[in-house]
C-alpha cells in the first residue's frame, strides 16, 4: 500500500500542476475548471486515506476530461506496469488509443506503451504487431525497433533479428555489427548441429564480414574445420583468436593441441605456447606449456617450470598442478600431506565459477555467449586473477 502511495504521488503532482496552469489562463474552458479541480482534491483525499484504487479511478477520469492530459494517462499506465499490474496498464493504454482526440504522435506513443505492456505480459505476438505498427508511423522508431530486436532474440528468429538490427543501426548512432555477428553465429550452431557444414561455413563468413573481431566465429570455424579433418585451416582460425581477444585463448587450446598433433607438429604447439606466454599471463597457457615440458623432459622439469612461473604469476590452478606433479614423482615422506592439499584444492576449484560477465558480474561454470542475466553478447569471459586465469 505504501509503495502504491509513492507511485501515485507523481500523478497527483502532475494533475495539480495542470490545474494550476489552466487556472492561470492556460486555455481553460467555461464550465470545466471547477469539476476538474474538485476531482483532483477528491483523488488526493482518497490517496491520503490509503484508498489507492479509488484515487486511481478519479485520476483516470480526470484524464478523460481533456485530451491535454494524455501524459497523465500514460504515467498511470507506466506505474501499473512497473508494479506488475499489467492488465490495468493494458486497459489504460487501450482506452487511450480508442480516443479520437489524440494526435498522431500521441497515438503512436500509446501504441508503443501498449506494446511494452504486452511484452511484459509475455504476449510476444501481440507486442510484435504493435511495434511494427509504430515503426510504420515513423515516430519512436528506434524504441520500437529495439523492442522488436528483443522479441526476435527471445524467439530465436535470427533472420528477423539481423534485418531489424540493420534498420536500428540506420535509425540510431549505435553500431550493431558485433551483435549481428552473434546472430549469424547462432545460425552457424544450428546449421552445424543439423549437419549442414557448407551452410555453416557460409554463415561464418557473413559473421566475420559483419564483425572481423568476432572471436566466436573464429572458434566455431576452427571447430568445424577440425571436425572434418581440415587441421591446417583449423589452426589458422584458432590462432586468429589471439589477435581478436586473447582473453578467449583458453577456449582454443584443446583445438590447437589436436590440430598441431594431427599435422605432426607438436613442436609447433609448444612454440606457439611459449610465444603467447610472453604477453598473456593466464594460467591455462602456463599449464598447457608445463604439460608439454613434462611430455618432452619429464616431471622434474615441468615442476621446476611451474615453480618459476608461480613466483611471477600466482595461481591456484598452477599450485594445484604443482602438487599433482610432486605426488606422481618418487615416494616421499610428505606424500600424505600433499594428497590432503590436492583434495582441498580440487574441492576449492570445483566450487569456483570459471567465467564472469564483464557487464553485470554474473558468474558461470561454462561459457555463455549471451549473458543469461543482463542479456548482453560476448561479455562473459574467463575469470582473471589468482583464482582464475
Amino acid at each position: 500500500m505504501v509503495e502504491l502511495f509513492w507511485l501515485l504521488l507523481p500523478v497527483a503532482a502532475f494533475s495539480g500542476w495542470f490545474i494550476a496552469r489552466r487556472g492561470q489562463g492556460g486555455g481553460a474552458r467555461p464550465g470545466r475548471q471547477e469539476p476538474l479541480r474538485g476531482d483532483y482534491f477528491q483523488g488526493l483525499n482518497y490517496l491520503l486515506n490509503e484508498q489507492p484504487d479509488k484515487a486511481i479511478e478519479v485520476f483516470t477520469r480526470m484524464v478523460e476530461v481533456d485530451s491535454d492530459t494524455v501524459e497523465t494517462h500514460l504515467a498511470l499506465g507506466n506505474l501499473f506496469r512497473r508494479r506488475g499490474e499489467v492488465d490495468r496498464a493494458i486497459r489504460i493504454h487501450q482506452n487511450l488509443i480508442a480516443r479520437p482526440s489524440l494526435n498522431r504522435e500521441q497515438r503512436t506513443q500509446a501504441l508503443l506503451e501498449l506494446g511494452e505492456d504486452f511484452l511484459r505480459a509475455g504476449l510476444l505476438d501481440r507486442a510484435e504487431n504493435l511495434f511494427q505498427e509504430v515503426v510504420e508511423t515513423g515516430n519512436f522508431v528506434p524504441q520500437a525497433l529495439q523492442h522488436l530486436l528483443d522479441i526476435y532474440q527471445q524467439e530465436k528468429e535470427w533472420d528477423n533479428a539481423i534485418l531489424v538490427a540493420a534498420r536500428l543501426e540506420s535509425n540510431s548512432e549505435q553500431s550493431m555489427a558485433p551483435r549481428v555477428a552473434q546472430f549469424y553465429c547462432e545460425q552457424v550452431d544450428r546449421a552445424w548441429r543439423e549437419g549442414e557444414v557448407n551452410r555453416a561455413r557460409s554463415l561464418i563468413k557473413r559473421a566475420l564480414t559483419a564483425d572481423p573481431g568476432c572471436v566466436r566465429a573464429s572458434i566455431l570455424q576452427g571447430d568445424i574445420e577440425r571436425s572434418v579433418g581440415n587441421y591446417k585451416q583449423a589452426l589458422k582460425c584458432y590462432q586468429r583468436v589471439r589477435e581478436q581477444d586473447r582473453d578467449y585463448l583458453p577456449e582454443v587450446l584443446v583445438g590447437l593441441h589436436e590440430s598441431y598433433t594431427q599435422l605432426g607438429r607438436p613442436d609447433g604447439y609448444r612454440a606457439f605456447l611459449e610465444d603467447v606466454s610472453r604477453d598473456y599471463r593466464g594460467a591455462s597457457v602456463i599449464l598447457a606449456l608445463a604439460e608439454r615440458i613434462r611430455h618432452d623432459h619429464g616431471e622434474d622439469a615441468a615442476a621446476g617450470f611451474l615453480v618459476d612461473q608461480l613466483r611471477a604469476r600466482p595461481s591456484v590452478r598452477g599450485l594445484n598442478r604443482l602438487i599433482e606433479l610432486n605426488l606422481s614423482r618418487a615416494e616421499q615422506a610428505g606424500g600424505a600431506d600433499l594428497e590432503v592439499l590436492r583434495e582441498l584444492f580440487h574441492a576449492l576449484l570445483r566450487d569456483k565459477p570459471g567465467y564472469s560477465c564483464r557487464n553485470c558480474g554474473f558468474s558461470a561454470r561454462t561459457l555463455h555467449w549471451q549473458c543469461p542475466s543482463c542479456r548482453k553478447w560476448a561479455t562473459i569471459k574467463p575469470i582473471q586473477g589468482v583464482e582464475g586465469e
